[in-house]
């Protein structure tokens, strides 16, 4: 694992972090665990999973893979109440699963928009009012939601994307209200990534070409460059930190700034 920029130590701390088996979420994953946590990584793939773990424990940290359709209510539940039964308690929850199906708005199916919305907003919902129940007990705890920069503009071909990315902006606002209070002390935060460098954009690469794509990036980010997924990690882990207890209800923008 990568050594943080961040001094923070999770030592003894349990995270969850969905969408763990690739990109940001593995990134954010192997940070959490170098800090110390215990890190449950969710996902539906379990060899990526496993792969995630293994690369953990190469590195004397403590990780476990939980397969998952993050969507379904009843394994939501169950999985937040397994962690906190194995590990006694669950200190971080990231919500970071996400996909896309990008097309124009008249030919997006309802499946397109459906599937957008479940996996990136539905998930959120269910994966936090699970963790609640933990952190409430604890009167303690730390949820860090992955939302999008197309959630604070609209971007062509995403409406379902950035419907569900905005979605997670209103959502982590409003609970941050709730669990705020003096007896629960739960702190609920936004990041929303810019162009990062993950298999997504790489995709993207190979289909327009690369030159077109850098130079496309370069006239839209004043620091003309792609944002690595260990930025967004190091973010993660300052959230979820100490340093971070008189933070909530923000949203982190973090695009090399794209949307100044």
């Amino acid at each position: 694992m990568s050594s943080s920029r961040i001094n923070a130590d999770l030592t003894d701390q349990v995270a969850i972090v969905t969408g763990a088996s690739r990109g940001i979420g593995k990134a954010i994953a192997l940070r959490l665990a170098a800090a110390g946590a215990k890190v449950a990584c969710v996902a539906r793939s379990a060899d990526k999973l496993a792969e995630t773990v293994a690369e953990i424990e190469a590195a004397g940290g403590t990780a476990d893979a939980i397969p998952c359709d993050v969507a379904d209510s009843e394994a939501a539940t169950k999985l937040i109440e397994g962690v906190a039964e194995k590990w006694g308690r669950v200190d971080v929850m990231v919500n970071n699963a996400g996909i896309t199906r990008d097309t124009l708005l008249p030919r997006m199916s309802d499946d397109d928009w459906d599937s957008v919305i479940a996996t990136n907003l539905r998930s959120v919902f269910l994966f936090t009012r699970a963790a609640t129940g933990p952190m409430m007990r604890a009167k303690k705890g730390r949820i860090i939601n992955i939302s999008s920069t197309s959630g604070l503009r609209g971007n062509q071909a995403q409406s379902n994307y950035s419907a569900s990315k905005a979605g997670v902006i209103g959502f982590t606002q409003t609970v941050a209200r709730e669990l705020a209070s003096k007896r629960r002390q739960i702190t609920v935060n936004a990041i929303c990534p810019g162009f990062i460098a993950t298999d997504m954009t790489a995709a993207l690469k190979e289909a327009a070409g690369e030159d077109a794509v850098m130079e496309r990036i370069k006239a839209a980010v004043p620091l003309q460059r792609q944002g690595e997924a260990e930025e967004i990690a190091d973010a993660v882990l300052f959230l979820a930190s100490d340093s971070a207890a008189y933070i909530t209800g923000q949203t982190l923008v973090i695009d090399g700034g794209m949307t100044c």
